[in-house]
Parts: C-alpha cells; structure tokens; sequence
C-alpha cells in the first residue's frame, strides 16, 4: 500500500480547537504589523508538528513561511538551526549594514572572523524584519528543545522583539526538561485529546479495522497522544505490543515501516537521518557513493509514507527520523556518515565533514582528532562555544597521543564551562588521569575546578577561589608569573564572594608567603601590604601601581581593569574610577565583549549615581540590562539598587534588595546594605538605618566599607549610640586620611562633624567638596550644616544652606533626602518651593536610554544597535516618549532636562 504524509490542507484537526485559535490568532495580529511568539509544549507525539503544520497551511496565502527543526544529532554545530531558518531569505543580507552582515555570514560559516556574539541576534531580527515588508513572515521552528545553544540564544533574543514587526513565530518543543531560553517565551502545553475526540480520531482513520477489546486497550494506552492512536495499529494489528513508553511505542511503529523497505532503500533512509541539513544535493552524491540507484530507491522510500523528497529531504515526523537512524545498525550509520563526509565539500562545510567523519570512526584516529580541533576554534571563533566543547570533547575520544588527549580534554572543559554547562566540564575533568599531569596541567585543572565550583554557587562560591588559591600555589616556583596572575583571579573571585568568608585575606597571605615582593612592588604586593600593614601603608602604594605605568608602558590598571574599579573607590580617586570605566566600554564595543562592556555600563551607571546624574545611570542601566539579555544572563543588580536608594525609592529598594538575596551571598549583599543604609538615612528612619550600615561595614569590603561608614555614622549618632559612630569614624580615617583626594577629605570632614559637632568640620565639608563633580555630597552636607545650624538656634542661616540643600537634593532626584530638607526649613519658618518633575521620573529606563542617544544625535538604526531592538520597536518607544514629554519632534527632545 503506498502512504502519504498528511497534512492539515487534507486532514482536519480533531480535538485542537483552541490551538487553533490561540496559533491563528498569533498569525492575524502579525499580519497588522504587531508581532509575537508562541511556543508550544508537549510530549512526542501528541500534536505540535501538526499545529505547525495548520499554521503554516493558514498563512501560506498571505505569508512567506520559513522552517526550521532542531536536530537530535546535530548540537554540535553553531547556528545551524539559525542558519536553516534563514536560508531562504538570505538574498537579503546585503541590505543589512556591514556589522550586522558579517556578523551573520561569520555565524553561519560563510565568512572568516570573530563576530560579535551578541551581534548575531539583531542581525538575524533585521535579516527577517527586511524579509517581512514584502509580506508578513511565519517562522516555524520544529523540535526546539534539539537546536543547538547558539541558536537557542539567538532565536530567544530574536522572538523577544519582534512585537514591533510583521512576523509570527511558532516554536514546538517537548515538555521534559529545561528548555533554556524557551521556557520563558509566551508559550501553550498541548495536552492530550479526550476518550472522545480520541474515537473520533480513530473513526477518521481507515488504514486498520479494530475490534472493541482491542481498541478499548488501545486508547487507555494511548492516552490521547493522536500519533500513538494513528501509528499503534499499524505496530500491531489485534496483538498489540507490550506496554511501553509512547514516544517508543510509537518510534517502533516507525521501525515496523521500515523493516518492510528493500535494503538500498532503508540505506538511503538512514542517510537521509544522518543528515539534518535536508539538503538533497548532499544526500544524492552520497548515496551514489553507495551505489545506491537515487531515482528508483527515493521512489521506494516515499511509498512508506515516512519521508518526502521535495526541495529537501523531510521525515514525516522527528520521530520517523529518530526510529530511522536508531533501526540502523552501528556500522550502517558509521557508513552513511563516511559517505557524507566524502560528499561534503571540506571548504564550504568544514566543520560539518569533520562532525560526519567523526561519527564514522571506528577507532581513535589522530587525523579527525585534529581536524575536529580545528572545526572547535572555528565554532568558537563564531560564538559557537557549545559546538567548540562538543567538537573538543569527540577529539579527545579519537586522539591516540595520551598528552594531546589530556589538552583536548582540558579546553572541552573550558568550553563546555564558557557554555553554560558547569556540571558537564566537571565530568569531563574526572576523566582526567590525575596521576600523568604536569605541574602546569595540575594548575589547569585546579583552575577549571575552581570557576565551575563557583559558577555552581552555594559552598563552591568559597571553593572556587580556594581552587584557584591551590593553583596559583602550585605554579609559584616554576612560573611565578602565571602564579601571579592565579593570585589575582582568586582575588577577583574572593570579591564577588565578599570579604567577610575570609578568602581575600587567605588568598593574600599565601601570596605573601608563596611570592615575597622583591623589587618595586606590583599590585598583588600593594594588595597584600594594604592587608598586613594597613591603609597608610597600602593606599600610597595601590597609587602608584594603579596609576603608574609598566615597563611596557602600560598603565598599572589595566593589568585588571575590574578589580581596578573598585580599588579606585578605595583610593577615593573618582578620576582613576572615570578612566577606567571609559577604557572599559570603548574596549567593550571594540571587541565586542559583552562581559567586559556589561561591567564597564555597571560602572557608568553607578558613578553617575555618585555625581547625580540619574538619567545617565537609567540609560547606562538599560543598554547593560539588554546587552545581559541578548547573551542571554541576569543583569547586574547593583546599580539598579545604588539608583533607587539614592532616589528614595523604598518599595522598589525592598524588592531589589530581596531579588539580591535570592543570588549567592558575596559583595552583592554588602551593595545591598549600604543601599538600604542610604534609604532610611533618607527617609530618617535612623535605627532601620543603623542596622543595615552595620551589616554593610561587617565584612570589611573593598570600597563598600569605606563608603557605607559614613551612613553608619550618621544613624548611630542620630540613635544616640555615640561609642559606635566614634569607633565608625575612626575607620573611616583610616581610610580617607592616606587616600587624601577632595573626595575622602570632603566626605571625612562631613562625618567628623557629626561625631565632633564643631562647625569647622561641617564648613571644611563644603570647601573640598564645592567646585567637585560630586554634587550628591554636596547636598548632603550643604543639608547636615543646615540641621546643626537649625539645632543649635541660628536659623537664619539654617535657611541658606538647607534651602540650598532642598534646591540640589531636589534638582538631582534625591527625593526622599529633599523631603527631609523640607521638613527642617518648615521647622526654621520656611515652606520648601515644589520642584518640577524630572524628565527622567515619566519615562523607563529604556525609554530614557533611547531619549538621550536622539538628544545626542544618534539616528533611529544607531539607537537599535545599543538596545538590540528593530529600528520599528526604537520609533515605536520615541511615539511613546514624545506623548509623555508632550514633544513632537527629536529636535525639542535636546532642550528637555536631565537629557544632556
């Protein structure tokens, strides 16, 4: 009997009404220019391929429609299942401008070079947005949960913003399992069919006659999965098979269709399985290698109803594809992949042969070991990191030299850790024969450990630095160099971690002993000196390595720019903090390093906190926030809780303050406390206030400690708890003193006069302060004076310095702190001015990035490049910003405050 595949144009759906509706509704909004997603979740076989299928029928007047499928086989390869979706409409690369082209031509293999990893996303959104204005476009993504990551990540960060666009997209991907990004897309469970559209399906099939007993047996255990209701019958007739899982059972009805095929035929099968691509070309040369007749076999083959040969190889269902590669024996598949390794062209597809010659080994072969290392630095060279590990781990299985398996096996794990998958390079580590290593090998690995051992968080976000602590140990005598750059990793990471779990300070006392200074001091000498002999010791010394330059001519700095960040804070040195930052986002958007730009925007937001320029940190926030999406990570918190404590914002504090909790415990938490700290000192909630300072200054943290004691001073005096703002403020001279910039003076004078309450100190205060780019300060003292003025009965000149306060503190957006200047000039006779409302309080973050660029002069496509955003959402946002500030052009936009 000759078997069709049935489509939805032939076969209506029973039982998928409200599917139906919820796909085509989908389909109907996309067509009026506003898109979406819809990600459908289900088991094997219960229906989402024909969903995709209807959907596909319903648009194919009015739509283009473009399809692609995730490969169960295919993970290994970057961007394939990107690229197979964007095959058809990629005529129109060359409309798109040159970084978004190249970055997409690099992705997919067709060019040499690095792309920008979080580049490829937007390329992909502005590839299909120009597809779409011709017609609305549907894209249909079969198999989800098989892409490969790089394709997940790309096609997650394209389905978040097409809203603006006429496209539709349709994922199917099955239930179990984390499905990554996916998961969190607008989605939709299919679930089974009733016991009476089950018999309803039944009756609509005609290819078998059941008896009652049978077909009752059969629809309990079929439990309304429609594939296993089709294709069970034909598995069995009357005797059914034993009870097993659906997707099973009904793979194994797959297989009783096979088996009834000629031999060439099952061949030309497993071939077709063996590749993803569909690609027919392909598929004909290496069948003919096989002797296979193309013409009369592929005929044979469709009369099984399991695949079609049209413009590409398609199995009727991926299941159909999974039973004809697994029904193949081990040496017919190792045959199918050498063939198609032999008919794949090695310099347009150099990756894709070297991954079919690696299934079709047979042994381990040195020449595929090799070129599959050279297929990992070409995926990893285009993002690829998930196919660079899969390609290092197969050249690790293949290599006959024990050493080069050794380093094969120590980079998979260093890519399969980039990946995302910490607990696989672990695995991938225990294979290691620890006995054969080297000392720089040991190294290696106890590095590795270390950083999975973090990213795995709880107890391994303190064994992670010691991992690293033991590796720098171990290099100390043969490579003291590279010893030294361990020391300082496992700083960095005791950072993170926070001060109070002891890890900086074991790490520096090892570096002391394993590498005593000797010659001028670096900076892991300065550090360590800052430890053992303090701040009048350490700072003068941190200076000169920061700010000096090595033989080389490099600045000391940039040696580890991050932590330079926050060792600038505790230098006090706002200009060295500026420098850095500024290296950091141009470095960022040259190279196209999302980790290095993301700090370098956490660090503009948050000095834009400290100079009172709050729509600068909205907008600093909201490009690192999408940068953290695009890559598909967590945005940083701690500006965002810097922005709203200063701004006197307590809900939105508490919520992120409780979202902080819910990450690992480190530094994080110690940002914060300083952040409520600074909120309740605001709203003069001054015991709420003391106890998060307190919490804030425990763990002696680089830079927080030192910024968080003058909080902590001010509610302990305001409490009445005198001893501890004395003990606070001693601290705090510990620090500012050797620092000695207006900044340390200026804040030092400002919280001695709280604790002296001499009125020299409060006017000392002003001078270092007045004149600095820290104007957040400056009110702030300008408002102490004010309330010790007002205190001791001179409230005449209260007035001056607390209507001045009032005046900045409200100019900024420090609204809870220009509250309280408020009440003290009423207390002095005086009603407070109500200042106009900020531009920046009627827009969001992102609205607020996007007015800034336009204000500057930045055009629609420069705005989506910095947000990842189609130029349609940008002017989707401007409309939207122009009625909230009530402008109607870009140009008034740069006569509107807090948008310079």
């Amino acid at each position: 009997m000759v078997r069709t595949m049935p489509t939805t144009s032939s076969r209506s759906l029973v039982g998928r009404h409200d599917e139906i509706t919820r796909v085509l509704a989908l389909v109907g909004t996309a067509e009026k220019g506003e898109g979406g997603v819809l990600v459908l979740r289900g088991e094997p076989g219960i229906g989402k391929s024909a969903l995709l299928d209807h959907a596909e029928h319903a648009a194919s007047e009015k739509f283009q429609v473009i399809r692609a499928s995730g490969s169960e086989f295919e993970g290994e390869l970057p961007f394939a299942a990107l690229h197979q979706l964007c095959v058809p409409v990629l005529t129109r690369l060359d409309s798109l401008a040159a970084p978004y082209r190249d970055s997409l031509l690099v992705a997919f293999g067709l060019a040499d070079g690095t792309p920008d990893p979080f580049r490829v996303g937007l390329a992909a959104l502005e590839l299909l947005a120009a597809a779409a204005t011709e017609r609305p476009l549907l894209c249909v993504v079969d198999d989800a949960h098989w892409m490969d990551a790089a394709s997940v990540g790309a096609l997650t960060f394209l389905a978040r913003r097409v809203a603006a666009e006429p496209i539709a997209m349709v994922f199917a991907a099955r239930d179990s399992g984390v499905l990554r990004g996916l998961d969190e897309l607008p989605g939709l469970t299919v679930g089974g069919l009733s016991d009476a559209q089950a018999r309803a399906l039944l009756a609509q099939e005609k290819t078998v006659t059941l008896d009652e007993r049978v077909r009752d047996r059969l629809l309990a255990e079929a439990r309304g999965n429609p594939l296993a209701l089709i294709e069970l019958p034909k598995a069995g007739g009357f005797a059914l098979p034993t009870p097993s899982p659906v997707a099973s059972r009904i793979e194994r009805s797959f297989r009783t269709r096979l088996a009834e095929l000629p031999a060439d035929a099952r061949l030309l099968l497993t071939l077709a399985s063996a590749d993803p691509t569909g690609d027919l070309s392909l598929l004909w040369t290496a069948a003919r290698l096989l002797g296979i007749d193309v013409p009369a076999t592929s005929a044979v083959a469709e009369t099984s109803g399991l695949v079609r040969f049209g413009t590409r190889a398609r199995f009727c269902h991926p299941l159909a594809r999974s039973a004809a590669y697994r029904a193949a024996e081990p040496e017919r598949r190792q045959v199918a992949h050498r063939a198609l390794a032999d008919a794949t062209d090695p310099v347009a597809a150099p990756d894709r042969q070297a991954w079919h010659r690696a299934q079709a080994a047979t042994g381990r072969d040195e020449q595929v070991a090799a070129q599959l290392e050279s297929s990992a630095s070409r995926a990893q060279a285009r993002g690829g990191v998930a196919a660079a590990a899969a390609f290092l781990e197969r050249a690790a299985e293949l290599s006959l030299d024990p050493g080069k398996q050794t380093e094969r096996t120590l980079a998979a794990a260093r890519a399969t850790l980039a990946a995302g998958q910490a607990d696989a390079a672990a695995a991938l580590l225990t294979s290691l024969d620890t006995e054969s290593l080297d000392d720089l090998q040991h190294a290696s690995t106890d590095l590795l450990r270390g950083q999975i051992a973090f990213v795995q968080g709880a107890d391994g976000a303190i064994r992670g630095p010691e991992l690293i602590l033991r590796a720098a140990q171990r290099l100390a005598a043969t490579d003291p160099e590279r010893s030294r750059e361990c020391f300082v990793a496992a700083l960095e990471m005791g950072l993170l971690v926070g001060r109070a779990a002891g890890v900086m300070d074991r790490v520096l006392d090892a570096a002391r002993v394993a590498l005593p200074a000797s010659g001028p001091p670096d900076l892991l000498d300065a550090l360590v000196l800052l430890n053992t002999e303090g701040h009048h010791a350490g700072i003068p010394a941190l200076r000169r390595v920061l700010t000096g330059d090595d033989t080389d001519g490099t600045a000391g700095w940039m040696r580890a720019p991050a932590l330079a960040t926050v060792l600038a804070g505790e230098l006090w040195d706002i200009d060295l903090h500026a420098t850095v930052v500024d290296w950091l986002v141009r470095t960022g958007r040259d190279t196209g390093s999302p980790m290095t730009i993301r700090l370098g925007l956490a660090q503009t937001a948050l000095s834009a906190v400290f100079t009172g320029d709050f729509g600068q940190a909205m907008a600093a926030i909201a490009e690192e926030e999408a940068i953290a999406d695009a890559v598909g990570d967590l945005p940083q918190l701690y500006p965002r809780v810097h922005l709203a404590a200063m701004r006197g914002r307590r809900q939105e504090v508490l919520d992120l303050v409780a979202e902080v909790m819910s990450r690992p415990a480190g530094q994080l938490t110690a940002n914060a406390h300083w952040a409520t700290a600074v909120l309740y000192n605001g709203l003069a909630d001054y015991p709420a206030a003391l106890d998060a300072a307190t919490r804030a200054v425990a763990g002696g943290d680089l830079f927080l400690t030192g910024i968080a004691l003058p909080e902590l001073v001010e509610a302990a005096i305001r409490c009445g708890e005198n001893a501890v703002a004395k003990s606070a403020l001693e601290s705090l001279l510990e620090r500012t003193e050797p620092a000695a910039t207006g900044f340390a003076l200026g804040v030092a004078a400002g919280t001695r006069a709280l604790v002296s309450d001499l009125e020299d100190d409060y006017r000392e205060a002003l001078e270092h302060l007045t004149g600095s780019p820290l104007v957040l300060q400056l009110a702030r003292a300008h408002l102490r004076y004010g309330e010790w003025l007002r205190r001791t009965g001179r409230r005449r000149d209260a007035r001056e310095h607390l209507r001045t306060a009032h005046e900045q503190l409200s100019e900024i957006g420090l609204e809870a702190f220009a509250r309280r200047a408020a009440d003290e000039l009423r207390a002095t006779g005086e009603v407070a001015r109500n200042r106009s409302e900020h531009t920046y309080d009627r827009l969001t973050m992102q609205e607020m990035h996007i007015a800034r660029q336009v204000a500057a002069g930045a055009t629609t496509k420069e705005v989506a490049g910095r947000l990842f955003l189609s130029p349609r959402t940008v002017d989707a946002h401007l409309r939207s910003i122009f009625r909230k500030l009530g402008v109607t052009s870009r140009r008034q936009l740069r006569d509107m405050p807090d948008l310079g």
